[in-house]
């Protein structure tokens, strides 16, 4: 998939170096040229003759060296590259590139390249919190070069919290959307991703497992392609993706309204969210007390259809439903493709620990309106957003 594409994987001096490794290997095995350039500090890490065995290439660590035929390093690098990704970044590192400062070969190479570059940071979960860092990042990102948010996790100083670098599978996913080709232009693509949650009380709500994860991840990789994105995020963890337009609401009522008014503006609707079916019948003023009371018992209302609803518009939009089902998943997906009147269905094994809500990969099938299928193997969600879009991008091509 990556076969005739050259890649220059910087990396920067912090534990999670080793990851970049595994990365180096998943390119690799892609068919991409890879040549890596470490700064000072990753070389206390992870040795250069290990990134030098895996890519079969040089490893570029000086400013000064020079390539065959008398070429100037880090032009010849920059020249060469059709993705430059810095994986770990440092916050040394983003900091002095958003003050333009290249004192170093991969600071330079960054500065040369034409070619997207993207940065996945790793660090101290104060020091991804501290407002330089933040400013530094906001500052590059308005410039156009892309971020890879950090995971929550334990991080090696023992701390808990935001800052571990993803796994090797997704950088490489994030990767191959930054490849891919501004061509989605001319769509505006509405998506909706998360739970929603239905108040019994002031403290207390009916949800679901939901992340917003898949949700999120078709927003970064329809913007990163070139469509005009908006997000209505029922509420997650997730920080907002950069350029795209993201409303936040919290019940499927909020929801609704959100979608049916933004609707028409669509090209492509997609609703990725994990919408509730019920919601209280009447919700608590103040908080219940048990006292009193052995049993509880809650009387539940339908929520409003919102897929049903965008099927019985006559939108000009193209109309993606997902189907999250726990048994008979290709029965029940088919159901909702027809009486949902949709284009198409995603549908997913939710009782799958590796696939569907709260992880970062997904196994689906997609059932299309004529009748035909197509079954993906277990893949990072940004992957699984960017075939969707492939195949969206097919069907508005007809």
């Amino acid at each position: 998939m990556l076969k005739g594409k050259t890649i220059v994987l910087g990396v920067c001096g912090g534990i999670a170096a080793y990851k970049a490794v595994e990365l180096l290997r998943l390119y690799k095995k892609g068919a991409a040229d890879v040549h890596v350039v470490m700064t000072r500090s990753a070389q206390k890490f992870v040795g250069p003759l290990t990134f030098q065995t895996l890519s079969g290439n040089p490893v570029h660590t000086e400013l000064f060296d020079l390539f065959q035929e008398q070429e100037i390093g880090h032009i010849s690098l920059a020249d060469r590259a059709d993705l430059l990704i810095v994986a770990p970044a440092t916050a040394n590192l983003v900091g002095k590139v958003a003050s333009g400062i290249a004192d170093d070969l991969l600071t330079t190479t960054i500065m040369a390249t034409k070619a997207p570059v993207l940065f996945a940071p790793a660090m101290n979960t104060n020091m991804l919190e501290n407002p330089i860092y933040r400013s530094n990042q906001v500052r590059l990102e308005k410039l156009g070069y892309r971020f890879i948010e950090p995971e929550i996790g334990e991080l090696a100083c023992g701390w808990q919290g935001k800052g571990k670098l993803p796994d090797p599978e997704q950088l490489f996913a994030e990767s191959l959307t930054s490849l891919r080709p501004s061509d989605l232009s001319s769509e505006t693509i509405l998506i909706t991703a998360g739970p929603t949650r239905e108040e019994i009380d002031p403290v207390r709500y009916l949800s679901n497992y939901s992340s917003g994860k898949m949700g999120y991840a078709i927003a970064r990789a329809a913007a990163a392609r070139g469509a005009k994105v908006v997000l209505i995020s029922g509420p997650t963890a997730l920080d907002s993706p950069r350029g795209v337009e993201t409303i936040h609401v919290v019940s499927a009522e909020q929801m609704n309204g959100a979608v049916l008014d933004r609707a028409r503006e669509a090209t492509v609707v997609i609703k990725a969210a994990a919408v509730a079916d019920y919601r209280p019948t009447v919700r608590a003023e103040g908080k219940v007390k048990k006292e009193g009371q052995e049993h509880w018992s809650i009387e539940l209302e339908k929520n409003p259809d919102i897929l049903a609803s965008l099927g019985m518009m006559g939108l000009d939009a193209l109309l993606v439903g997902f189907a999250a089902e726990t048994d008979d998943l290709i029965g029940n997906a088919r159901k909702k493709l027809e009486q949902k009147n949709v284009d198409l269905i995603v549908a997913n094994d939710v009782s799958r620990i590796d696939a569907g809500f709260e992880v970062n990969t997904n196994a689906v099938r997609f059932l299309f309106r004529d009748g035909s299928e197509e079954e993906l193997p277990l893949l990072p969600k940004t992957e699984v957003a960017n075939i969707l879009l492939d195949r969206i991008k097919g069907l508005r091509a007809v």
